[in-house]
Formats: C-alpha cells, structure tokens, sequence
C-alpha cells in the first residue's frame, strides 16, 4: 500500500512539473528477471522510472550515501532500493541484487555510476559487467533526456519536456569471454554503446557510433 501511494504521488508531481514522453514503457516486459541499464541524468531518474513501471516490481543499485538523506532514505526503503559502496567491488550489493533478480523484479543499473547533469555519457565503469557476469538474465536499455534543464525551467515556472527511450533486449555472451579486466571493460562499454543508440548525438559523450565495438558481446533477444 505504501509503495502504491508513493507512485501514485509521484506520478501526479511529475505531471505537473514535466511532459513525460513514456509510451516506450510498454516495450519492458511486465514480468520475468530483468536488468535495466540506464543513463544517469539526475535525481528525477529513480523516480519517474520506479513510478511509472509500477505495478512491475522495480529495485536499482542506489549509492550508499542516498540514506544520508532523509527523503532519500524514506523513498530507498520503500522501493527496496540496494545500497552499493561505489569505492569498491560491494559484493554485499551484489548479492542483493541477485536475490532480486531471483524474485523476478527489475534491476535498474547506471554503468556511468554518477549523474552527469548535463546528460552527456561518460565512460562507463566496470562493475555492471562484473554483476552481470553472476547472473544470465535480460538486459535491456533505457534513456531519458530533456530532464537535464529541469531546474533551470523550474525558476520560470516552465514544465520540462523528458524524453523516454526503451531498446531492444539483450544478453552478454560470457560464455565466449575471457574475464579479465580489459574485458570486463569492453562489456561495459559494449552495454553503454546500446545505450548511446537510444539517444540524440548531442548526448553521446564518448559513446559516438562505432566508438566501441559491441561484436562477440552482446547477443539480441527476440
């Protein structure tokens, strides 16, 4: 009931602050294992997705810092949130999130593992890989954009278009890797680069087309 009314909240604050293009949602699948890697814009992210993928259970890897803040902390608990030490590999984290992926919710994870604020991608870091080395489930990307001039739009009292993209799925052939970290980087990368394809160039960052090779990684799901 919590988490229903806490949705329910958000969603009727979002409408009133933003205009949510989100009828690419409908592509994620309502039930099943399912890894959701996303670029990380800012603090609206979590929120408007959890919220609006609801009734489908929804956790993500959140840093641990977020509980230091009160309202954070509130939100966090009641989406189950999972409280990862970015410093180190958080195997405690790890182990969390595989327990939610065995209770068939969605796993939302940001490779860049910071906000850029600006939208633009950054260079992804190696712990998506290492999760989803531990685990054989769908991936399947997501952006949001737009939402970058939100606060700049908020002082003029100016709602602010955000943009929801949702790619096609996919698994990463580990089976045919050698896990070393040079590979654990080039999946990474290979994960951010489906990613980049669901954005306007001007936010590509370092993920421009053909900057990274996805061949012998990544394998597309009907």
């Amino acid at each position: 009931m919590k988490k229903w009314l806490v949705n329910s909240v958000i969603k009727i604050i979002s409408r009133i602050i933003l205009k949510i293009d989100k009828s690419e949602l409908k592509k994620v699948p309502m039930q099943g294992p399912l890894i959701a890697a996303a670029n990380h814009v800012n603090f609206l992210d979590a929120p408007i997705i959890i919220a609006h993928l609801h009734p489908r259970p929804t956790t993500g890897l959140v840093k641990k810092e977020s509980w230091d803040n009160a309202l954070h902390r509130f939100l966090f608990n009641v989406w189950e949130g999972i409280p990862i030490d970015r410093e180190i590999a958080d195997f405690t984290a790890f182990k969390q999130a595989k327990q939610a992926l065995e209770n068939g919710k969605i796993l939302a994870v940001s490779p860049e593992g910071t906000r850029t604020e600006d939208g633009v991608l950054i260079r992804a870091k190696a712990g998506i890989s290492l999760l989803v080395s531990q685990v054989d489930v769908p991936i399947i990307p997501i952006v949001y954009y737009g939402h970058e001039k939100f606060v700049e739009n908020i002082k003029r009292l100016k709602r602010t278009p955000m943009h929801i993209r949702v790619g096609k799925m996919f698994r990463v052939k580990f089976e045919e890797l050698r896990k070393n970290k040079e590979t654990m980087q080039a999946v990474a990368d290979a994960i951010m680069m489906e990613i980049a394809k669901l954005l306007p160039e001007n936010y590509r960052g370092v993920y421009p087309e053909g900057a990274f090779s996805t061949e012998g990684i990544i394998e597309y799901l009907e």
